[in-house]
């Protein structure tokens, strides 16, 4: 794995390289700050790199800005960033990660630590090559270019671009288990889940199906606009939403707003046939002094819960056309 590592402490440059050289089989890159990893970009354009570790808090252009840039560039829209920081605060965090931070470690780091999320850096980078499931005969389009981004799979987690507050499922499992329970506590997980999914899946090309989710999950997101939450797409139709502390959010009503803006958006395939998506919301569950373990078992059940919430609905429609009927 080819990474870049940008910071401006020489020392903590020096602390990573022979980190890395001694201890895996990575090649390290680095650079002073953004201006410098820039350039060094540009002169490693015939072999990029695969992931990057960056300072969040630099002279000039900071760690998040440099993450965003990084994000907009066609080579890097799925690369992994691992942000390095000392600022323990929750809304530096919080920052990172709405700009595309896939993980992050705190400074002064352990080097177990370290070496811990390198490997899961190394697991996304490799992923793409290893998915199984259900997935289309085509691939998805990058709306960067409108290039292939790999294939699309129904039950796995895809890249959905430019929704705010929508990050990769992967970077949300990350936040959610290290924030401390502080951090945590009183925060609620809810999952919206698109009503047959396995329908549009079915009879959408590709381009089609990842259009449609964007624009299910910028509705969702413009329906949740004022309110502190970070959201990730899931799998299977279903995204999963995080609130902050003090927020007691009402799915039902939110699923219905939700709704009724995508009813007032008029949404076609590629042959001009109207598609009208609607979703169903699940439970909110409370994060009440969980643990990291805990916390992951609390979006699995929100998930659950919307997906759950999906099914009813198909059934009840299937036996409304059966009421008062016999065999």
């Amino acid at each position: 794995m080819k990474i870049l590592a940008v910071d401006d402490d020489p020392i903590i440059l020096e602390l990573l390289s022979h980190f890395v050289e001694s201890m895996t089989d990575h090649k390290l890159v680095t650079a002073s700050g953004a201006d410098d990893a820039t350039k060094v970009m540009q002169q490693n354009a015939r072999a990029p790199f695969d992931s990057f570790l960056l300072d969040i808090q630099m002279p000039g252009t900071d760690g998040v800005t440099l993450a965003r840039q990084i994000r907009s560039m066609d080579s890097y829209i799925d690369a992994p960033i691992l942000m390095l920081t000392a600022m323990s605060e929750k809304s530096y965090i919080d920052a990172a990660f709405s700009a595309g931070a896939t993980d992050y470690v705190t400074k002064p780091f352990e080097m177990t630590e370290l070496k811990a999320r390198l490997a899961l850096v190394e697991r996304a980078v490799d992923a793409p090559s290893r998915k199984t499931g259900k997935i289309f005969a085509a691939q998805a389009i990058n709306p960067h270019g409108n290039k292939a981004v790999g294939p699309v799979q129904l039950h796995e987690p895809v890249s959905i671009y430019d929704v705010n507050n929508l990050i990769e499922f992967m970077a949300l499992e990350n936040y959610m288990q290290q924030l401390s329970r502080s951090d945590l506590f009183g925060s609620t997980a809810f999952a919206f889940t698109i009503r047959d999914i396995e329908g549009f899946h079915n009879t959408m090309s590709p381009f089609e199906f990842c259009s449609m989710l964007s624009d299910v999950g910028e509705t969702v997101s413009d329906t949740l606009q004022g309110c502190q939450f970070l959201m990730a797409y899931a799998g299977n139709g279903t995204f999963v939403c995080v609130a902050e502390s003090g927020w007691r959010p009402q799915p039902n009503m939110l699923a219905n707003n939700v709704n009724l803006s995508l009813a007032r958006t008029e949404l076609f395939d590629n042959n001009g046939k109207q598609i009208k998506p609607r979703v169903c919301a699940g439970s909110a569950v409370r994060l009440m002094w969980k643990n990291s373990n805990s916390v992951m078992d609390a979006i699995s059940e929100a998930h659950a819960s919307a997906e759950m919430a999906a099914a009813d609905y198909a059934r009840a429609q299937k036996d409304f056309w059966y009421v008062g009927r016999t065999a």
